[in-house]
């Protein structure tokens, strides 16, 4: 007689779910990580709860000038999740958003050292042009190989960030002012050739309707194009689209030349419209993180703008946490770190589902 012992769960994928629903497991994720923020920050600093949470808010709202950085970091996160998204779409898993940034953001600040005696225009109709197209061959190299030798496109594009940095890092040099320094310093402060003019009498403001139209632009594309379906199909499966006609190698191509140009599109915004300098550390790491927007933003551009606020929010205000009360930036990591967790963690609720097994037992002669 054996007896065959029952797990006490299993795990079972869910099915479709109504998005308010799986909407509502996030809000929750978000509400039990500001608790647990709370909760560590109250016995690192002995400050009181409401007092921490205060905190968190006035990051982001505490000022029109905290606002308006809030909405421009969100709207340079949330652009590079706009580049990643027709790419991730198609299954082409781009990690390269950080180096494609970094070569838009690089051919811009080239125009503006090299060109500085030039017309302002005449200089940021140059920065447009070479920074969309530095980022789309930047975007084209990894699509190329992929396409005709069918090399791993997750490693190529990681591996061009580490180009594209060390690239920036040595012009900073080239171009270091004053010399010694380092680093390039500001472009051109007193002639201010390259820089972007000022809308609504702010200098972020630019930045913010320009990733507002790509947004708009992107869910068009995505969703009311022929490009959109075709992208869609190759990403379902690659031999159905071969099967009714469509060209895989041309789509992959084309749509990654789209994502590079994007990403270039945000190096220009940075180096031309707010920094006005360039330094390896320029992108700040958004490459990465604007491929955990555009995942759980389930590659709607909608909803990624949602996400990326909720990301640069919480992060702003983890860094408030640690400036307020006298903490290392580390610990502001920390907090952010557990934000992450919580937001990543709930998604494995909103795929899956947790079912307890009755407890049963066989008898077999």
């Amino acid at each position: 007689m054996n007896k065959t012992k029952q797990p006490l769960f299993h795990i079972v994928k869910r099915g479709e779910m109504p998005w308010y629903f799986s909407w509502g497991i996030r809000a929750a994720a978000i509400v039990l990580a500001l608790i647990c923020c709370g909760l560590i920050s109250t016995l690192v600093t002995a400050e009181n709860p409401i007092q921490i949470f205060a905190t968190i808010f006035d990051g982001s709202f505490g000022s029109s000038r905290k606002f308006m950085v809030l909405l421009q970091n969100t709207a340079m996160l949330l652009c590079i999740a706009l580049a990643l998204t027709p790419a991730f779409k198609m299954r082409f898993w781009n990690l390269g958003g950080e180096g494609q940034a970094l070569a838009g953001a690089l051919a811009a600040a080239a125009c503006m050292i090299l060109m500085k005696d030039q017309p302002n225009v005449v200089v940021i109709l140059c920065m447009v042009v070479t920074s969309i197209l530095a980022g789309a061959l930047w975007g084209l190299a990894p699509a190329y190989f992929k396409a005709k030798f069918g090399t791993s496109e997750t490693l190529f594009t990681l591996m061009m960030n580490y180009v594209a940095t060390q690239l920036v890092a040595y012009f900073s040099v080239v171009w270091e002012n004053p010399k010694g320094s380092g680093n390039i310093g500001v472009i051109n402060p007193k002639s201010m050739v390259g820089w972007f003019p000022e809308i609504f009498g702010n200098k972020y403001a630019l930045n913010i309707v320009i990733v507002a139209l790509v947004a708009i632009g992107m869910y068009i594309y995505l969703n009311y194009s022929k490009h959109g379906y075709e992208i869609a199909v190759v990403g379902e499966s690659e031999r159905t689209a071969r099967y009714v006609g469509i060209k895989v190698e041309k789509i992959i191509l084309r749509t990654m030349l789209i994502s590079g140009a994007i990403c270039g599109l945000a190096g220009l915004l940075l180096v031309g419209g707010t920094n006005h300098t360039l330094n390896a550390a320029i992108v700040d790491g958004r490459g990465f993180t604007a491929v955990m927007v555009s995942w759980l933003g389930k590659f709607n551009p909608i909803w990624m703008v949602l996400t990326s606020f909720l990301l640069v929010f919480l992060g702003r205000g983890a860094g408030e946490i640690a400036t307020d009360f006298g903490l290392n930036s580390s610990f502001g990591d920390i907090l952010t770190g557990v934000i992450l967790f919580f937001i990543i963690g709930c998604e494995f609720f909103i795929n899956y589902k947790i079912s307890l097994t009755k407890s049963s037992k066989k008898e077999e002669k």
